[in-house]
């Protein structure tokens, strides 16, 4: 039998909890508590209190248990609750504690919901960044380096032979046979531009050549008076002339 101290606390407990309090018997109630403090983009947790009474009650903690509504909570973080509830019931022992239970769970399952929150987003953050990282490794590609370079070079060199020599097939075939040897001696014969590469690659050889074996020469040695030219040819010349 409830006491009348009881009685009267379950009284104040519907007044101020009017439509979420239930009274299960004069022992027993149960109660939905949510967080103070609802956060915008994500659920709220929401959990049932249900409180049992002993006769010994306010002297001795009432038998807690809570149960999900809304949200997600592991056993663990559940259990958690209730040990963080009952120590505050041993702090409050010799009086009427339900009311003061009830708003610490309040208080707890705000701090908890912007606990879970933070870590929510810590996460999609983390996503985020690893899926940004990886999209700039696809764009990035891979380092090229001299030795990459030779590699793909001599490879796409190799693909456009290939690609020339199948060309020159493909057209040959359409081609009488005289057409062909016209063709062929047309292919071998050097274009304008090829003989301007070459000209142009032969004159950078000739200075290239007369640099390297350039010889200083001295003109006077090649010189000679106008007197010794006449005297080689033996001719003089008199006053009468």
């Amino acid at each position: 039998m409830a006491s009348e101290a009881l009685l009267e606390e379950l009284e104040v407990l519907e007044s101020i909890y009017p439509t979420e309090l239930q009274r299960i018997s004069d022992t027993a109630l149960e109660i939905e508590a949510e967080q103070d403090d609802p956060l915008d983009g994500y659920p709220t947790i929401k959990l049932l209190l249900s409180v049992h009474y002993p006769d010994a009650y306010p002297d001795v903690l009432p038998e807690l248990k809570l149960a999900v509504v809304d949200g997600e909570l592991s056993e663990n973080e559940i259990d958690a609750l209730i040990r963080d509830l009952l120590a505050i019931g041993e702090e409050n022992l010799g009086m009427a504690m339900t009311f003061t239970l009830v708003s610490h769970l309040r208080e707890q399952l705000s701090k908890l919901s912007r606990s879970k929150k933070e870590e929510q987003d810590r996460i999609e953050k983390e996503l985020e960044r690893l899926a940004l990282e990886e999209e700039e490794a696809k764009t990035r590609g891979t380092p090229v380096t001299l030795e990459s370079f030779k590699a793909w070079k001599a490879k796409f060199d190799k693909e456009m032979g290939l690609k020339k020599v199948q060309e020159e097939d493909e057209k040959l075939k359409g081609l009488s046979a005289k057409e062909r040897e016209e063709y062929k001696r047309a292919q071998q014969r050097l274009s304008g531009r090829q003989l301007f590469e070459r000209n142009k690659n032969l004159d950078t050889q000739d200075e290239a050549l007369i640099e390297e074996g350039t010889v200083s020469v001295d003109i006077s040695q090649y010189e000679r008076t106008r007197e010794e030219e006449q005297e080689d040819e033996g001719i003089t010349f008199s006053d009468s002339d």
